[in-house]
């Protein structure tokens, strides 16, 4: 945008072309439709993807793969700097991070990443740990436990 696109009512878009409203107008007769067919009459939405009756691209291509991506795990992460905000000596699991707000939950497993520094003496339930992460909470005293 630029400014002499500026107008002084403060809004820039031109006023509605009616159509259909005689040939001098411009936009008589055939109001811009162009000649027969699907697309000029009313109520034309044909489906995205079709091709006029002809077989569309994706029912001609081949399936090809396989995908597991209904068996994905979905891990809620976590970095060891925000377990920061727990008390010394306190045990931290999924639960204790939601109820917090320190993480959105979306899986019903919980992974800590190793970002950040923790000087709390902690243990923390988790379903996953980076390498980081778990050499940061143990150098920190506290303690890391593997759940099923």
């Amino acid at each position: 945008m630029q400014i002499h696109d500026v107008t002084a009512r403060g809004h820039n878009h031109d006023k509605r072309k009616r159509v259909g409203r005689g040939v001098a107008s411009g936009k008589g007769k055939t109001a811009g439709r162009g000649h027969n067919g699907q697309r000029s009459r009313s109520g034309d939405h044909p489906r995205v993807g079709f091709e006029g009756g002809q077989m569309p691209i994706f029912r001609r291509m081949p399936k090809r793969g396989f995908t597991n991506a209904r068996f994905k795990k979905h891990y809620t992460l976590v970095n060891v700097e925000t377990l920061g905000v727990f008390e010394e000596g306190e045990v931290i699991d999924l639960a204790a991070i939601l109820e917090r707000g320190l993480a959105r939950k979306t899986g019903d497993m919980l992974k800590v990443l190793g970002q950040g520094d923790l000087q709390l003496k902690v243990t923390v339930k988790a379903h996953k740990f980076s390498a980081t992460a778990k050499e940061k909470i143990e150098a920190a005293g506290g303690s890391i436990e593997i759940l099923d």
